[in-house]
């Protein structure tokens, strides 16, 4: 039995396949997710890479060699050689092998990179529908797991088929990034021993990808992997992006000029925004937005007091708006040019706004550390733009936490490398602000500012509008 490695969180998807397996029917597992965040992985190494039948769909091969090697993997199973044309003689000779095994434990069955392996006129899903309903399911030995990162392919044709599979899906396991403290933990695990500051960095560029974090070197320092990932001439991740859209997602390029669209608007776009700077039809750019926010993506944010269809929609793919800042806009040749500019009014500008963007995809901790757990919230954003008429000025809030015992924390999030530091003008500006914000929505709730910062706030005359605050550890927590 091969060495189990290491687990950092999954949890939950692991009690569910454990569930799975000690079920008394047939189980039909689907694992979907970002592309590099561990799906393979996580069912390797849940099952020793011990499975009853094990084959990996190649990518960007015919049908024909496709089934050749389907049949190659069958016949190490099961000793017997086999010559397949069709995917239905696939499935009836998984049938005639699987039968040959003991009826008294459960036979494990997994099937990665699934979408690589239908191809135009193949009729694959036809056949794993008459494998599973004709045969499979009826036995209640069988657990067939089903992997794939072209999440679109995976909830169209397997978690939402309208044929043979319609609710015949027993679990489905969405293999999220990793959070900071999980990042915190495999870093930890691959031997490298930066403090939060630095860890906190990385997942800014990274997000919580583990593949991204296996490719960094113990050796170096984090500016230093940045330049060898991203601006060297060979940078393991200088070409990702377009490996990473087109393994996903059929039509790639709609998908690139939605996310396009939104890296170049950091407060989000709604989908009217989309709709018309686009000009995507809209049950298309509904089906783009739907597998993107799938995939881990974007994000809805709902605005305070607006609609549905006004909700905000941001790009929280960390690498992808790392690679649209800094590698795609830019034609850079210096391979230590992170090295050089980290500390660039540039790069400081770009970590504020990411900085917001990782605390808005930890909300969660930073409501447990204000104790809210107990309580009923709801989590929004808010924004108006300039009125002359009125003469009102625009305003911005980065996250609006709304308790139901009537108190709104109004969230101030700022990267620092420091405790931060509040002017008078920003104190001013803060009241102001709080003021609008009640006179526009009408809002007669108690008012509070929460800061969420690095390091915390310095203490000082103007530091008296602080509420509360949280600060870089709690999103570790």
């Amino acid at each position: 039995m091969k060495q189990l490695q290491n687990f950092i969180g999954r949890e939950n998807e692991r009690r569910e396949l454990d569930r799975c397996l000690a079920s008394n029917r047939s189980e039909l597992v689907i694992v979907y997710g970002r592309r590099r965040v561990g799906k393979t992985f996580l069912v390797e190494q849940h099952f020793h890479q011990e499975f009853d039948f094990w084959y990996v769909g190649r990518r960007k091969v015919s049908t024909k060699e496709q089934l050749r090697q389907f049949g190659r993997t069958l016949t190490k199973f099961s000793g017997k050689g086999y010559s397949l044309s069709t995917w239905f003689e696939a499935f009836d000779a998984l049938e005639e092998y699987l039968e040959t095994l003991p009826r008294n434990k459960k036979k494990v069955v997994f099937i990665d990179e699934m979408p690589w392996i239908d191809r135009v006129h193949s009729n694959f899903v036809l056949s794993l529908e008459g494998f599973w309903n004709g045969w499979a399911m009826s036995r209640g030995d069988i657990m067939l797991i089903a992997t794939g990162s072209a999440t679109s392919w995976m909830r169209d044709k397997l978690i939402e088929n309208k044929g043979g599979l319609h609710s015949r899906i027993t679990s489905q396991l969405h293999i999220a990034p990793f959070t900071l403290g999980e990042t915190e933990k495999y870093l930890e695990n691959i031997d490298i021993t930066w403090d939060r500051y630095q860890i906190l960095q990385a997942y800014m560029v990274l997000g919580g990808v583990p593949f991204y974090y296996s490719l960094l070197d113990p050796e170096l320092s984090l500016s230093q992997n940045i330049d060898m990932l991203f601006f060297k001439a060979d940078g393991k991740l200088k070409d990702e992006f377009d490996e990473l859209y087109t393994a996903l997602f059929r039509y790639a390029d709609r998908y690139i000029e939605v996310v396009k669209a939104l890296s170049g608007h950091k407060y989000g776009m709604t989908f009217n925004d989309l709709e018309d700077a686009l000009k995507i039809e809209g049950g298309q750019l509904t089906k783009i937005l739907k597998n993107l926010e799938r995939c881990d993506f974007i994000d809805r944010w709902s605005q305070y007091g607006n609609k549905k269809r006004e909700e905000v929609l941001r790009l929280t793919d960390f690498y992808t708006l790392f690679y649209y800042k800094f590698i795609d806009s830019r034609n850079i040749r210096e391979e230590q040019w992170w090295s050089k500019n980290s500390n660039s009014p540039t790069v400081i500008s770009w970590m504020g706004t990411s900085f917001e963007m990782v605390c808005l995809k930890h909300n969660q901790h930073i409501k447990d550390a204000l104790g809210l757990h107990v309580i009923s919230t709801e989590t929004t954003t808010w924004h108006c733009k300039p009125n002359e008429q009125e003469n009102t000025p625009g305003a911005q809030i980065d996250m609006i936490i709304e308790r139901a015992d009537r108190i709104i924390h109004l969230c101030e999030i700022k990267f620092s490398v420091d405790k931060y530091n509040i002017s008078k003008d920003y104190e001013n500006k803060l009241r102001e602000r709080a003021t609008l914000f009640r006179c526009l929505t009408k809002n007669k709730k108690s008012l509070v500012h929460t800061f969420v910062t690095t390091y915390g706030v310095a203490n000082g005359k103007n530091r008296s509008i602080v509420h509360s605050e949280i600060t870089m550890n709690a999103l570790f927590s």
